[in-house]
């Protein structure tokens, strides 16, 4: 799981430290990050300059002079770019400067390139205009890069700004490793909520809002799942009038700080969502959908399926399928089908959250051969709320983005959803286990941190787990959330309890055994 330190800080708006410190204090508090790395690593002195005029060089047929205004003032650069003209706004790194690498985007020196004025054939150059790969990207992830040649800003951004900060490369991306029990840290909240309650600085969730216009999405499709033991949870939304573009830059920087390809303005919100909620999502074409219905059931043995990646697969009545009033349009929880892929043309698109069998999803990634993300994350067995709130956050974004109209409702076919868990507080039990003396106040304290409330009924308190910690099942598990937000490394060093001993069997085993040889 990596996220990028600006995309946390967007949830946890207070959070202040060093990229050291974070890596720290989130391994001692149990989110073990493996690494990081800045994003703005050996780009030091680039600015935004605005190309005033180019001249052709005197001594070179591949290269021109160009004058660049920087904000304080006018340098003459020389290149070999001929994607530019008067009036571009453009990276250039000053004298002294450095880029991350050269533009034939091959890998990154581990210092950069210190660029220093010069000449070039001839005509002084004094600094350089850069591509994206000198900054060290790709038009992967910045897909509004040219194929060749040099990064040009939109014509709103002034000159002399920071070129890094307006490419949202002062960014640090972490690399945690996640343990599979802890399934909402595969999303960048639940990372945020686990920083939050680190620095003990406020969470602040994004706030969902319900959408819809006036009609019905009943009106639009139908959903009936035939194999609910595999399948808890079916939520359908539809949004018509679809505009397929871009995404905005926000969008764009986030995702590819995860490393993410922005495709375009629907692709990226799914991604987005399945990120940021850890909850995968796929939306279908609905005007390719037969019958305008979704029939949730297992596949037959030897039926055949194209992906979307255009491979052939073959499928048997273990793995699950989502299916039209005709035929197959899709893996459940794994890759959607060739027949419904979205195109530039659609029109009317069906949104799909499910709750899936995770470990029928793991059998079936694995004998079919085709582990995805989505199938990674429904494996480890996602919460019922959380596909709720992902679907509704999608629609949202569809509408603040202008990306079409989202109809109002939703079909939601779900099996009874499990009452919240509620477990005793028993902090006597908890501080013998660790061989602690944390107070009633400081545990209490930790649990509002972790978004745990306390019920209190006839003198007896009890912790309401939040849904998103599936994990929390028993005493121990309660212990271990005392412990590694009191610190570990508080803890008092003390002698196993129980009685030594000493390399020998216990009083009680060695009665048995003279029993059983007596008998």
């Amino acid at each position: 799981m990596n996220t990028s330190l600006s995309w946390i800080k967007a949830y946890v708006p207070k959070l202040a430290c060093t990229d050291q410190e974070y890596m720290d204090a989130m391994t001692l508090t149990g989110t073990k990050v493996e690494g990081y790395a800045r994003r703005d690593k050996n780009l030091e002195k680039i600015v935004v300059g605005q190309i005033k005029s180019i001249a052709p060089h005197p001594d070179a047929d591949k290269l021109i002079v160009c004058q660049v205004d920087v904000g304080t003032e006018t340098l003459q650069i020389v290149t070999g770019a001929h994607n530019v003209k008067e009036g571009d706004k453009v990276p250039v790194v000053l004298d002294g400067g450095k880029v991350a690498g050269g533009h034939d985007g091959g890998p990154l020196p581990e210092d950069g390139i210190a660029i220093k004025a010069g000449k070039l054939r001839g005509v002084e150059s004094f600094g350089m205009m850069c591509s994206i790969e000198e900054l060290g990207s790709d038009r992967n992830m910045y897909p509004e890069a040219p194929e060749e040649g040099i990064y040009i800003f939109k014509p709103d951004v002034a000159v002399g700004a920071d070129a890094v900060e307006i490419l949202g490369l002062h960014d640090t991306v972490f690399e945690y490793e996640i343990t599979s029990n802890r399934v909402d840290c595969y999303s960048v909240l639940g990372i945020a909520r686990e920083a939050a309650a680190t620095f003990r600085k406020p969470f602040c969730a994004p706030e969902v809002k319900v959408t819809g216009n006036s009609e019905d999405v009943n009106d639009y499709v139908s959903v009936e799942v035939k194999d609910t033991d595999l399948c808890t949870r079916y939520m359908a939304r539809v949004c018509k009038n679809i505009k397929i573009g871009p995404s905005p830059e926000w969008m764009q920087r986030r995702l590819a700080s995860s490393g993410i390809r922005p495709i375009n303005n629907l692709v990226d919100i799914t991604n987005y969502v399945m990120e940021e909620y850890g909850q995968p999502m796929h939306a279908f074409d609905l005007d390719t959908v037969a019958g305008h219905k979704i029939i949730v059931r297992r596949a037959k043995d030897g039926d055949e399926f194209q992906t979307l990646d255009g491979q052939m697969r073959k499928m048997d009545s273990e793995v699950l399928m989502i299916c039209d009033a005709e035929k197959e349009i899709g893996i459940a929880g794994i890759m959607g089908g060739e027949n419904s892929k979205i195109t530039d043309d659609v029109k009317t698109v069906l949104f799909e959250a499910a709750i899936f069998n995770g470990p029928n999803i793991r059998k079936s990634a694995k004998r079919l051969g085709l582990r995805t993300d989505a199938s990674g994350k429904f494996e480890k067995g996602l919460e019922s709320r959380n596909a709720e709130e992902a679907i509704n956050r999608a629609c949202q974004l569809i509408e603040e983005l202008g990306c079409g109209e989202v109809v109002g409702g939703m079909v939601d076919v779900k099996e009874p959803v499990a009452e919240l868990r509620r477990l005793p507080f028993e902090p006597e039990r908890y501080n013998k286990l660790l061989g602690t003396d944390v107070s009633v106040e400081q545990m209490l304290e930790i649990f509002a941190r972790l978004e745990i409330k306390v019920e209190e009924q006839n003198g007896a308190k009890t912790l309401v787990i939040p849904a998103f910690r599936q994990d929390l099942v028993g005493m121990a598990d309660i212990a271990e959330e005392v412990a590694r937000f009191y610190g570990y490394d508080k803890i008092p060093t003390t002698l196993p309890g129980g009685g030594s001993t000493t390399g020998k069997l216990s009083y009680k085993l060695r009665i048995e055994q003279k029993a059983r040889d007596i008998a």
